[in-house]
């Protein structure tokens, strides 16, 4: 059931998915592989960098009416050794570099997000 839905999430990209995957994938974010649409643990992940145990989450409106369940999300991801970072669609479109240069501290610095 949830791999149909990874195949669709990753055949109907938002724009703001569609912006970071450009600057992930192949590498091109400090040499670390990202994958999209993953699942883990019962959870599709947006983007995973498995080496660096980093996730990255693009949220859309939809996200400020389910707070909870994001927080139980992102605390189960956590107690599974994952460091979870959240953006809104927006601000990937809008501030694309400010989301970037984030993204790369947390790989570079492997600081707590």
């Amino acid at each position: 059931m949830l791999q149909h839905y990874q195949k669709n999430l990753r055949q109907n990209q938002t724009d703001a998915e569609h912006i970071i995957w450009k600057h992930l994938r192949d590498r091109r974010l400090n040499g670390c592989k990202f994958r999209r649409q993953q699942i883990i643990h019962g959870y599709i992940v947006d983007f995973i960098c498995f080496e660096k145990n980093l996730v990255i989450e693009l949220d859309g409106g939809q996200h400020s009416e389910q707070l909870e369940y994001d927080e139980h999300r992102t605390a189960m991801l956590a107690k599974e050794g994952f460091r979870v970072m959240r953006f809104w669609n927006n601000d990937v479109i809008g501030k694309t570099e400010l989301v970037l240069s984030e993204i790369y501290g947390a790989l570079v610095n492997e600081r707590v997000v």
